[in-house]
C-alpha cells in the first residue's frame, strides 16, 4: 500500500481487466486529381454520393482518380483522401484575381483577406470556382422597392410577347442605377414578374417574354412597377436590425447573402441557389439567441462550403464594427460573379508523392490500404518503399501502368510481357499487391465509358472479406473475389498468360463465361518463397502485430518482473486462441519469461515477448485423380497408392 504519515484507510484500484482490441482493418487511403474539394488535407468519405459532394463529379481529367476512389467504396464506407492539383492551379474571387487557397488551415495560417480579390474567394482551387456568385441584400430597400424615384415623371412602354421594355421621360441613366441584372420586376397592369437579363441606360432586356398588355408611356406610379431582389423568394422577410444590436443600441445591421451557380456547373440549371444566409449580422460581434456567432464574416468562414470572406462590401457604412453601431447605407444589392479560377497544369508525380505523404505517419493516420491508382513507376516505387515498407501495418494495390494493357494489340502477349515489365521495375515486398489491368465501366456523369484501374476492387475485396470472414481469408476466387461493375476487362488473360504473370506476383484478373470477372491470385510482391508471399499471411500478421502492441502499450513503464510477464501473456494467449479458432492460425506459442527476459535484458529496461504462428494457408492448387478400377477390386487395398 503507498506510505502513509497518520493512521488512516487509503483506497487503490488496479485494472487488470486489459484485453487485446479489435483493429482496423478495412480503411483505405487514396491521393487522388479531383474537381474540387480541400488540398494537402485528409477527408474521410462514405459513398459515391459523399465522394461527389466533397470532391464533385468527374470530368474527363478526374475521372480515372474518381472512379478508382468509387471502385473502392462499392464495397467499403471507409476511404481517406486527399486532393491532388497541378502546379497552376488558383481559387476564383470576386474581382477575377487569383490566389491559391489549398485549405481551412491554409486560409487561417497563411491567406490574409485583402481587397485585391473582392468580396470573397473560391473556397478550393479549380474552374468550378467561376460558377459561382455571391449576391448580398443589405436592407430592406434593396430587398423590395416600388421604383417611382427612377426619375421625374418617368414612363414605360412594353409590348406583348416582347422582351424589351424601355423608360422614358426620366434622367438618362436613372435606370440602370436603379436595376440589376437578375431583379424581379413587376410590370404591367396584370402585375407580371419577370427576371431582368440586362439593363442599358434606360432599355431593360427581360430573361423571358413579356404576355400581358401592351403599354405604352404609361406612368411608373400608375402601375407601381417594383422590383425585388433576385432572390427574394429565399427569404421570409427583409434584413433589418437584429436583437443583439437593438440590445447593444445600434441599428441595421442585418444582410442576407445568396450562393448561386451563375453558369450551371454544380447543379446543371444556371442561377440555381446553392446556399442561404438569412439575417447575418455585419457587426462583428453579433451573436444568435442561441449564442454562436452571427457575424457574416465567419459564418461564411464556418459554414459556406463554396467560399471565403475577403473584403467587406458596399454593403453597410462601418461593417465589422461592433453591434451598438448605427450602420447606415446599404440601399443597393452587391452581386459578385467569382472568376480567375483554375484547375491547372496535369498534376505530375511529385504533387502525388507530396498528397501520398499525407498517410506515411502511423502515428497520424489508421489505414490497412492504399489505393495506388492510375499510378506510374516513380509513385508506385514511392509507396512501397517509403510508405508501406516505413508504415508496416498496411498494403499497397497497385495495378499496371494504361497503356500496358488498354488498346495494348502491337502484337499477341504484349500485355503479359509489358505488365511483367512493370512489375519488374518495382522492387521485392510483402506489403504491396499488383493485380493485371483496368476495367471497363460506365461513367453516368458524363455517359460515357471509361477504363479504370483495378486496384481500388482488389481492395475492396479485401474489405469485403473482412466483413463477411476476416482479414486472414484470401479475397480471391468464386467464393470472394467477385469484381462488382465491369462492362468488360481491357486484358482478359488466359491459362498461359496467367501462369506467366502468376509466377510473377501478379495476380489475374479474369473474366469467365456465365461466372463474372473474378481476382484469380492471391500473392504478395515479395519474390522470395515465404508465408508472406499470399495476401492472407501478411494481412493476418498485420492484424495480430497491430492488436499486439496496442495490448502490449499497458506494460510499458511497469516492472520486468514475472507478474508483468504473466498478465503479458494471459494479454496475448486469449487473443490468439480466438484467431485460431476463427481459422486464422493453426497454432501458436507466446514465450515471455526469464529465458528471453534475462537479467541482462533487465538492465536495459527492455522486454520481450516472442510470439510463434503456423498460419492458415489457402489453397492455390487443386490436385484431383480419377482412378479407374476393376469391377472386382477392394478399395482399400489401392486407397493411397497413386
Amino acid at each position: 500500500m503507498p506510505f502513509q504519515v497518520s493512521p488512516g484507510v487509503n483506497v487503490s484500484e488496479i485494472d487488470l481487466t486489459t484485453v487485446v482490441p479489435n483493429i482496423s482493418t478495412s480503411t483505405a487511403a487514396f491521393a487522388g486529381h479531383f474537381r474540387w474539394g480541400p488540398v494537402d488535407k485528409i477527408v474521410i468519405v462514405d459513398s459515391e454520393d459523399t465522394l461527389a459532394a466533397n470532391f464533385q463529379t468527374p470530368n474527363s481529367n478526374t475521372a480515372t482518380d474518381f472512379f478508382v476512389a468509387s471502385n473502392f467504396l462499392a464495397y467499403s464506407n471507409q476511404l481517406f483522401l486527399t486532393r491532388v492539383i497541378g502546379s497552376t492551379a488558383k481559387n476564383a474571387s470576386a474581382s477575377g484575381t487569383a490566389p491559391l487557397i489549398k485549405n481551412e488551415d491554409d486560409y487561417e495560417e497563411n491567406y490574409t483577406p485583402a481587397g485585391a480579390q473582392g468580396i470573397a474567394v473560391a473556397k478550393y482551387p479549380g474552374q468550378l470556382g467561376n460558377s459561382l456568385k455571391v449576391s448580398i441584400c443589405p436592407s430592406a430597400t434593396a430587398w423590395e422597392e416600388t421604383i417611382n424615384s427612377v426619375g421625374a415623371n418617368t414612363t414605360y412602354s412594353i409590348t406583348t410577347n416582347t422582351k424589351a421594355l424601355t423608360f422614358a421621360g426620366g434622367t438618362a441613366n436613372t435606370v440602370a442605377n436603379a436595376l440589376t441584372a437578375g431583379d424581379l420586376l413587376t410590370v404591367g397592369p396584370d402585375r407580371q414578374q419577370i427576371k431582368i437579363a440586362s439593363v442599358s441606360g434606360n432599355t431593360v432586356t427581360l430573361a423571358s417574354t413579356y404576355n400581358g398588355n401592351t403599354v405604352s408611356d404609361v406612368a411608373v406610379s400608375a402601375h407601381n412597377v417594383q422590383r425585388r431582389w433576385e432572390f427574394y423568394p429565399n427569404f421570409d422577410q427583409a434584413p433589418g436590425t437584429s436583437t443583439f444590436a437593438t440590445n447593444a443600441g445600434g441599428s441595421d445591421d442585418e444582410i442576407h447573402i445568396v450562393i448561386a451557380d451563375e453558369d450551371g456547373d454544380w447543379t446543371g440549371t444556371k442561377g440555381s441557389v446553392l446556399e442561404v444566409f438569412s439575417n447575418v449580422s455585419v457587426a462583428s460581434d453579433a451573436k444568435t439567441e442561441d449564442g454562436a456567432t452571427n457575424y457574416y464574416k465567419n459564418v461564411l468562414n464556418q459554414v459556406s462550403a463554396y467560399v471565403w470572406w475577403n473584403d467587406h462590401a458596399s454593403v453597410k457604412t462601418g461593417a465589422g464594427s461592433v453591434a451598438s453601431t448605427a450602420f447606415a447605407g446599404g440601399t443597393d444589392v452587391v452581386n459578385a460573379s467569382l472568376s480567375g479560377g483554375t484547375d491547372g497544369a496535369e498534376p505530375v508525380d511529385g504533387d502525388y508523392i507530396t498528397a501520398y505523404n499525407k498517410f506515411k505517419s502511423t502515428e497520424d493516420i489508421d489505414v490497412a490500404l492504399i489505393l495506388g491508382g492510375e499510378s506510374s513507376q516513380t509513385v508506385a516505387l514511392h509507396l512501397i518503399n517509403n510508405i508501406a515498407e516505413v508504415r508496416k501495418d498496411c498494403i499497397v494495390c497497385i495495378s499496371p501502368e494504361r497503356d500496358d494493357v488498354v488498346n495494348n494489340s502491337s502484337f499477341a502477349g504484349a500485355e503479359a510481357e509489358d505488365i511483367i515489365a512493370f512489375r519488374d521495375s518495382l522492387p521485392s515486398s510483402s506489403y504491396v499487391t499488383m493485380d493485371s489491368g483496368y476495367k471497363y465501366v460506365y461513367d453516368k456523369y458524363n455517359d460515357t465509358y471509361r477504363y479504370i484501374p483495378l486496384n481500388g476492387d482488389t481492395a475492396g475485396l479485401m474489405v469485403r472479406t473482412d466483413t463477411n470472414r476476416d482479414p486472414w481469408y484470401s479475397p480471391a476466387g468464386f467464393n470472394r473475389g467477385n469484381i462488382k461493375n465491369v462492362v468488360k476487362l481491357a486484358y482478359n488473360p488466359n491459362k498461359a498468360e496467367r501462369d506467366e504473370l502468376y509466377k510473377k506476383g501478379i495476380n489475374p484478373v479474369v473474366s469467365f463465361p456465365g461466372q463474372g470477372t473474378v481476382l484469380f491470385g492471391d500473392k504478395t510482391l515479395l519474390a522470395r518463397p515465404s508465408a508472406f508471399d499470399r495476401i492472407n499471411v501478411r494481412r493476418l500478421f498485420i492484424v495480430l502485430e497491430k492488436a499486439i502492441a496496442v495490448a502490449a502499450q499497458s506494460s510499458l513503464f511497469e516492472f520486468n518482473d514475472e507478474f508483468t510477464r504473466q498478465q503479458f501473456r494471459n494479454l496475448v494467449e486469449p487473443f490468439l486462441r480466438d484467431v485460431q479458432g476463427r481459422r486464422g492460425i493453426t497454432d501458436f506459442r507466446v514465450v515471455c519469461d526469464d529465458t528471453n527476459n534475462t537479467g541482462e535484458v533487465i538492465d536495459r529496461n527492455e522486454f520481450i515477448g516472442d510470439i510463434y504462428i503456423k498460419p492458415a494457408r489457402s489453397i492455390n492448387f487443386i490436385q484431383l485423380n480419377f482412378v479407374a478400377v476393376r469391377t472386382g477390386v477392394d478399395f482399400n487395398e489401392i486407397v493411397g497408392q497413386f
